[in-house]
This record gives C-alpha cells, sequence and structure tokens, in this order.
C-alpha cells in the first residue's frame, strides 16, 4: 500500500509540474478570432503576435511659391531751367540834360534851383 502512495504522490506531481510548465509556455500563444469576407468565422492559433503594419507616413511638401516682386518705376530725370532774370531799367536820380541840377546861386536870392 506504501507503493501506491508513493506512485499517486508521484502522478499528482507530475501532472502538476506539467500543469506548471505548459502554463509557462502559453505566454507566447497567442488567439486570433476574425470573420472573412466569406459567411463564417476562422478562429487561428499560432505561435506569433497578430501583427499590424501601418503605412508609412506620407509627407508631400507644397509646391513652391514663387511671386514676382512688383515692379518699381522711376520717372526719367527731368531737368528743367530757371527761367529768365528780367531787371527793370536803371533809374537815375539826377535831371536829365546839361547842367541841370548844379547848384547855382542867383544874386541875393537863397534858393536853390
Amino acid at each position: 500500500m506504501k507503493l501506491n502512495i508513493v506512485r499517486t504522490l508521484a502522478a499528482a506531481g507530475a501532472v502538476a509540474l506539467a500543469t506548471l510548465a505548459t502554463g509557462a509556455q502559453a505566454r507566447d500563444v497567442y488567439w486570433s478570432v476574425g470573420i472573412d469576407a466569406a459567411p463564417g468565422v476562422s478562429i487561428g492559433v499560432g505561435n506569433a503576435r497578430p501583427v499590424y503594419v501601418a503605412p508609412a507616413p506620407i509627407y508631400v511638401a507644397p509646391a513652391p511659391v514663387y511671386v514676382r516682386p512688383a515692379p518699381v518705376y522711376y520717372a526719367e530725370p527731368v531737368y528743367v531751367r530757371p527761367g529768365p532774370v528780367y531787371y527793370g531799367a536803371p533809374v537815375y536820380y539826377g535831371h536829365p540834360g546839361k547842367h541841370k541840377g548844379h547848384k547855382k546861386h542867383h544874386k541875393g536870392h537863397r534858393h536853390w534851383d
């Protein structure tokens, strides 16, 4: 009877070790449940993770915008000649004629011409 108990304990220990070992290996098993295009459900079991590969991001640079600067117009240089200068006739402050305006003394009179 002792032999039966030892066998039973050994079998129970082996089952426990097998259960622990199976649980340790179950971490790398992944389940995937998906619906196909056809009616029905497919179940896949594998030893790899389900991988979703996202498409690479696409960056399109905007087209360069070239704007021509506004034209700058300069007026042609213009030469403006100054107007003629007119001078008035010369002014003389004297009596015209010969000896006019010459101071003379009249006989006894103190009047000037």
